[in-house]
């Protein structure tokens, strides 16, 4: 017979087996790390693919942009279902969902398949996104503020570097990476089994799967004066993801798969340590360093373009990346803090929604724009300057806004 007393020890054990708050926020940290570094992975692979497929950098872009859609898709269905039925339910699917990406990613053998790949890794990222950011605040407002601002550039330049590492060096540089990121989801799935739930569960979760934008409405001003600097920064992010390392092969001269990588390091790398370094500042003086910076690193990158300077290229690249992380800890600064626990997932939601649509749309613009417009360079320099334009934008906008603002 069971006593009441081994049922008390069994709770008691399982009470022990939980993770802590600090192993639990790590536990998050590391996740929303490891789901930006997956989907960035691929971009090192995209010119071994092209060439034994012969395709067409609109394809590459189509490829990277159909990633956005898919995660556009998944916020808007699921960004804030973690806020009814709790976080753990939905970390633990998006991580079952990335991991099968991952093995579609590791047999491709087609477009077909990168295609496959990238709508599942799409979906589950955006399902995560949401629930990562607002586990990370349920446990420490202020630490979580500016992890949500970290842990998605420290990914990307991980993910970007380490991937054109093993295909540089390492063996099945098709493959080999994506082996990697799948053992990863697997040991953070043992994580999330272990971690307490932060979220309290609340009814509505059917009602939260309608598609729609609900912004409360005293936090839209601040949403419409973080829209053009997520914009351009996010946009020359899809630029850099889908079409840098391509640029910079170029501009160098060789075709090493880790150029690709080393332009996402500086640009997303910088961008993550300038939050870490600016992270005592307030969100309207991080938004205008941010524009501004973004604003100074593309011009520096035509430059390099006019000269052919390499050296020159990645500085104007560091440079903008510095821009991109203060800009997005701005935003991130301006918006979330604001909003209550039970609408934090839905705003971290609408923040990557504008995010991921200003990442996905201009590149799959600008490889059409490659292949039927300008090329490469031309394309870059139209890019460049819509992209310098919305930073300048983002610029005056909190001077214009002070100067109506009555006393």
């Amino acid at each position: 017979m069971i006593s009441a007393t081994s049922i008390e020890a069994a709770a008691t054990v399982g009470r022990a087996a939980r993770l802590s708050k600090r192993l639990t926020f790590l536990l998050l940290a590391s996740m929303e790390v490891s789901f930006l570094a997956g989907s960035i992975a691929p971009t090192p692979v995209y010119a071994l693919y092209q060439a034994a497929w012969g395709f067409t950098p609109i394809t590459t872009t189509v490829v990277f942009g159909v990633y956005a859609v898919a995660v556009l898709a998944s916020l808007l269905i699921a960004g804030s279902v973690s806020d009814h039925v709790g976080r753990r339910p939905v970390l633990l699917g998006a991580l079952g969902f990335q991991g099968l990406a991952m093995l579609v990613f590791a047999t491709a053998g087609s477009v077909n398949a990168l295609l496959v790949a990238r709508v599942v890794q799409g979906l589950s990222t955006g399902a995560a996104l949401g629930a990562l950011g607002a586990g990370m605040l349920d446990i420490d407002r202020a630490r979580g503020t500016v992890a949500n601002s970290v842990a998605p550039m420290l990914g990307t330049a991980t993910g970007g570097f380490v991937s054109g590492l093993m295909v540089q060096f390492l063996p099945a540089p098709t493959h080999l990476i994506y082996l990697v990121m799948l053992a990863v989801f697997g040991v953070q799935s043992l994580g999330v089994l272990s971690m307490p739930e932060t979220s309290t569960v609340t009814p509505g979760a059917l009602a939260s799967l309608r598609p729609q934008f609900r912004l409360p409405v005293s936090l839209r001003p601040a949403v419409l004066l973080a829209a053009p600097l997520l914009v351009a920064s996010w946009a020359l992010a899809g630029f850099y993801g889908s079409l840098g390392p391509a640029l910079v092969r170029t501009l160098v001269g060789a075709k090493s798969p880790l150029l690709g990588g080393l332009a996402i390091l500086a640009f997303a790398g910088s961008g993550a340590l300038t939050v870490l370094w600016l992270r005592a500042q307030g969100a309207r003086q991080l938004t205008i360093l941010g524009s501004a910076a973004l604003a100074a690193g593309v011009t520096l990158t035509l430059v390099a373009l006019l000269l052919g300077s390499a050296s020159t290229f990645f500085v104007g690249t560091a440079l903008a990346g510095m821009g991109f992380g203060a800009g997005f800890q701005g935003a991130i600064r301006s918006v979330v803090p604001l909003a209550s626990n039970q609408e934090r997932a839905g705003v971290l939601s609408v923040l990557f929604l504008i995010s991921y649509l200003a990442m996905g749309v201009p590149a799959v613009a600008a490889g059409a724009r490659v292949v039927y417009g300008h090329g490469l360079g031309g394309t870059a320099w139209e890019y460049g300057l819509v992209v310098i334009a919305l930073a300048l934008l983002a610029l005056i906008a909190p001077f214009a806004l002070a100067v109506r603002r009555p006393r």
